[in-house]
Parts: C-alpha cells; sequence; structure tokens
C-alpha cells in the first residue's frame, strides 16, 4: 500500500464541509478554533483572498488549499479599499452558506470545513505537518486538472444540497486532503511533507516501513535498498522529509502501535516487540514522546471512550 494511503487508513480520518463563503469585497471572516482532534482546511475555487493564522499571513488564488493541523483560529480578508465587512449565515440541510454583510457580488468561492482524526495515528499525523500547511494545486497541469474537476463536483453538489450531499462533499474533501499529503514542494508550499517524499528510492523506503513497521529497519539496510551510500542516504532522506530516519521510523512505530493499543488485547509488551522494539520501556519512552501519555493510558482512555460513545446520553451518570 502506498504511504498516502497507508497514513489515512491509520489516522481514521472523517472529512466534514462546514460551508461554502461566497464573500464580497472589504470582507473580515474569523474562524473559531476547533476542537481536539479536529483540523480546519480551505479550498479557494475563486478569486483571490489573505488566511491569516497568528503571525502568518498566506495569499491564496483560486486552486488553493490551506490545512491547519492544529485547528487554531485564524481569519480570512477578501480585498477590497472599502471598510471591513463582517458575515452573515444561511443554515442549510447540508452546510451553512456565508455572505458578505450588505451583500454584493462575490469575489471569492472557498469552500471550508475540517477533518475528524484518530487519537493515537492520526494526532501522531496531523501534528507531525507544518501548521499551516499551503498548497497551491495550479502548481502543475495534472493536479490543476484534477481540482478543477473536483471543484466542479463540489460546486455542483452545494448547489444541489439534496440527499446524500454531506456524504458526496465529505467523500471529496477527503481526496483533497490525499493530495495535500502526497504535494512535495512547489511555489506555496515552502516546508518539506515527509507524507510527499519526491524521490521514489525515498518513497520506496517509507512505505516499506509502514508496511512492516516492526523488521530491522537500521540505517544500512534501508541505504542498500535504496542503491545508496549511508551518507548519500541520510542526506537525501533529510531533505525530502525534513526529518531524520531515526524520527521517520520510531513515528511509523508509534502510529502502528497505536492502532493494535485499540485493537487487540495484546500485551503492550507484545505490541513493543511486534512493532520493532526490544524492550517495553524504550517503545513506551518513544510512544509517550509521539502521543503524550503512556501506552497502557492511551489504551485505557480507548476504551474508557468506546464504553462512553456506546451507552445512551446520561448513563455514566446513573
Amino acid at each position: 500500500m502506498d504511504a498516502v494511503s497507508h497514513l489515512l487508513r491509520l489516522a481514521r480520518v472523517m472529512a466534514s464541509l462546514d460551508r461554502r463563503c461566497l464573500l464580497g469585497g472589504s470582507t473580515r471572516m474569523n474562524v473559531p478554533p476547533r476542537r481536539q482532534l479536529e483540523a480546519h482546511f480551505h479550498v479557494l475555487l475563486k478569486g483571490e483572498c489573505r488566511l491569516q493564522a497568528g503571525k502568518t499571513v498566506l495569499k491564496m488564488k483560486a486552486g488553493d488549499l490551506v490545512l491547519i493541523p492544529s485547528g487554531s483560529p485564524h481569519r480570512v480578508i477578501t480585498p477590497g479599499d472599502g471598510a471591513l465587512r463582517t458575515t452573515t449565515e444561511t443554515v442549510g440541510d447540508s452546510f451553512i452558506t456565508t455572505n458578505s454583510e450588505g451583500g454584493g457580488a462575490a469575489v471569492i468561492d472557498l469552500f471550508c470545513g475540517h477533518y475528524t482524526f484518530a487519537p493515537g495515528a492520526g494526532a501522531v499525523l496531523f501534528r507531525s505537518l507544518p501548521d499551516p500547511v499551503h498548497v497551491s494545486f495550479g502548481d502543475s497541469p495534472e493536479t490543476d486538472k484534477v481540482l478543477r474537476m473536483l471543484s466542479t463536483l463540489m460546486r455542483g453538489e452545494a448547489q444541489r444540497d439534496d440527499a446524500g450531499t454531506s456524504a458526496i462533499l465529505s467523500a471529496l474533501s477527503t481526496v483533497l486532503l490525499a493530495m495535500v499529503l502526497r504535494t512535495s514542494r512547489g511555489s506555496a508550499t515552502t516546508e518539506a511533507l515527509w507524507t510527499a517524499a519526491s524521490d521514489p528510492r525515498i518513497a520506496s523506503a517509507i512505505e516499506g516501513v509502514l508496511d512492516d513497521p516492526g523488521a530491522d529497519w537500521s540505517i544500512e539496510r534501508l541505504a542498500r535498498a535504496a542503491a545508496m551510500s549511508r551518507a548519500t542516504f541520510l542526506r537525501h532522506f533529510a531533505q525530502d522529509t525534513g526529518m531524520t530516519v531515526g524520527a521517520f521510523v520510531a513515528r511509523a512505530r508509534v502510529m502502528a502501535a497505536a492502532e493494535l493499543l485499540g485493537s487487540s488485547d495484546a500485551t503492550v509488551a507484545t505490541i513493543a516487540a511486534q512493532v520493532g522494539y526490544q524492550s517495553e520501556s524504550a517503545f513506551s519512552r518513544a510512544f509517550r514522546s509521539e502521543v503524550g501519555m503512556t501506552p497502557a493510558r492511551f489504551r485505557r482512555e480507548q476504551r474508557r471512550q468506546a464504553v462512553a460513545t456506546a451507552l445512551p446520553d446520561g448513563a455514566l451518570g446513573t
């Protein structure tokens, strides 16, 4: 399985399109923070605007997507010389339509939504990405063609807003995330996305580790498989992924372990061995470094949440 598909499966990503923003000039739209284990995304289908996240200001044009893995608050500002306007909302069956206060012709067509992901593997994946991620799909004819097709589908479905619209827009939004994760540096993508290694030899190494995290993935073995010297492999890996080989292998093993902790009754020691650790203590240190809690606590939290989800509302209080 390719790396991006593998990561999306481990992360158990679900997408929701929250609103379509048809905003006029000189409009400011404040976007509140998401909850834990949720990330914002915005895809601009028409026009130009700015997105301000903290001290970072991104200039978006048609064909751009911004992902905010942390789910932090930010604002969208459309161009114009007039006094800044706020927004109004119209609630539909599948999503909210946002317009500029006072009306007027729309200068942007912006789809806004969020991704929900699993604790453990999902949290590790999204935390490992730059924040924000800014990708321009117009950088290449191939991705531009795909985005144009998706744009047509999303616009058409949004206008229809009928039975199945939410599910269709959710599926299309998941496609957008897969495109982001496989997009290497471009005019907008200034930071390395480790999920989008451009060197096929490095990409093959990443896929190998994700497919079999418990194997003995020494640097020498990976370098031989890539037909490179040890020093050359280390240099190319760092350039393509923005991280060291050791950090990547640890991350891949922790993501696989998180899946096993939530889906099996195997002991922590057994899972540690399955994902390539010779000692439970070394595994626990690596897991806590990536996830923020010990494997045992992570498993307890997952089981507690599973029970709470299965019970009727209020049952835990009786």
